[in-house]
């Protein structure tokens, strides 16, 4: 069985990315989608190849782009 509610809540998020981009592309904010991998968390009983650090990473990278740095990306 496919999981319609994850997939179907990842879909609403690439779409919403892309939309307050779009809202917000006369503004110093950006709005980008981040995917931290398949990280240990209890989500997934911990059986993730990441750990917590390695999977905020992305995150933390993606909190201190400069201001000229792509927008709307997933």
């Amino acid at each position: 069985m496919k999981p319609l509610g994850y997939n179907g809540s990842k879909a609403f998020l690439n779409m919403l990315t892309v939309q307050l981009a779009w809202e917000l592309r006369d503004t110093p904010i950006k709005v980008n989608t981040v995917n931290p991998g398949y990280t240990a968390t209890d989500l997934n009983g911990n059986r993730g190849t990441q750990t917590l650090e390695e999977g905020a990473a992305e995150t933390v990278r993606q909190a201190l782009i400069p201001d000229d740095a792509p927008t709307g990306g997933l």
